[in-house]
């Protein structure tokens, strides 16, 4: 079967996209760094989130030769209402595809690797010996790289994070991408306590690694909503927190409620730090892996630091 963009989202009403405000402003993908970082994806035919899911900050990030890998396909088995991946039927997994990651680690010398994937409920085990086997691949060709991996939530495959976790990743990411009151018209395949509990788990199987997650604003949730997600990713041991503005892919996408001001932005980050989280992003543009190989550089400075005060 061939996967179609958004055939799920064909009988939607179109949702005219505003304008974006003066403070969103998304650099074009030029330059030498962007065209030689697509060069090394085209050759090793890998693909990425940065251009799938339509991240406003692929410009920026691929002059710098940093790209977050996406495993395992371009076609999703989900069909969330604010994402750009296709969904469909995807294809059977590609043995090869680790090595050429960790090949694509090693020629754009990535100091912190992002690896990704789209859904993939279509499997046993949900990608997750695809996962292991991207992150054994890479510190086999690339052993000072660090690796954070975001996963999808493993829904109804058992082991699953475990297996994931055994290959030791830096840091186990995974996003709860809204309020659960938003589940089922924004994220109608997942479960919220669903993964909350994933991000739990994987904090409890390596208590001295990393847990991350990431938040989107502007879709109709509340301040209270929102600090109560929060509260939860605390009790899960979570780490890091990312909070960004959704941008609405394609009018057949969710509707964008509000555009966040940038000091609503910095209040959240200081509720955020307020909870305990050892590093918080939070800007209109922000998304998991935007900065992220000196975000976790920070926050490997940040729990040192919180060490030698206890």
């Amino acid at each position: 079967m061939t996967a179609l963009r958004h055939p799920e989202k064909a009988h939607r009403p179109d949702q005219p996209r505003p304008r974006l405000p003066a403070w969103i402003r998304v650099r074009a993908p030029v330059g030498g760094g962007v065209d030689a970082t697509r060069g090394v994806l085209r050759g090793l035919d890998l693909h990425t989130v940065c251009e799938e899911a339509a991240c406003p900050n692929l410009g920026e990030c691929w002059q710098k030769k940093h790209a977050t890998f996406m495993i395992m396909g371009a076609t999703c088995t989900r069909a969330c209402a604010f994402c750009n991946v296709a969904t469909g039927q995807p294809k059977p997994l590609d043995p090869a595809e680790p090595e050429r990651v960790a090949d694509a680690t090693a020629r754009l010398g990535l100091a912190h690797v992002v690896v990704t994937s789209v859904d993939r409920d279509d499997l046993e085990d949900g990608g997750a010996v695809h996962f292991a086997a991207v992150i054994r691949a890479i510190r086999a060709r690339a052993p000072a790289a660090t690796i954070e991996v975001l996963t999808p939530d493993f829904l109804r495959k058992p082991g699953a994070v475990e297996t994931v976790m055994a290959a030791g990743p830096d840091v186990f990411n995974h996003n709860l991408e809204t309020v659960p009151r938003l589940y089922p018209s924004i994220r109608p395949g997942a479960r919220y306590f669903a993964s909350l509990q994933l991000l739990a788990e994987a904090k409890r199987i390596a208590p001295a690694g990393f847990t991350k997650s990431g938040l989107m604003v502007g879709l109709g949730e509340g301040r209270e909503e929102l600090m109560q997600v929060m509260d939860d990713l605390r009790v899960a041991g979570v780490d890091f927190l990312t909070v960004g503005q959704y941008l609405q892919p394609t009018p057949k996408h969710a509707p964008i409620a509000r555009f966040v001001e940038p000091s609503e932005f910095e209040q959240l980050a200081a509720l955020a730090r307020a909870r305990g989280f050892l590093m918080v992003a939070a800007t209109p543009l922000t998304r998991s892996s935007h900065h992220a190989g000196e975000d976790f550089a920070r926050l490997r400075a940040a729990r040192a630091q919180a060490g030698a005060q206890g």
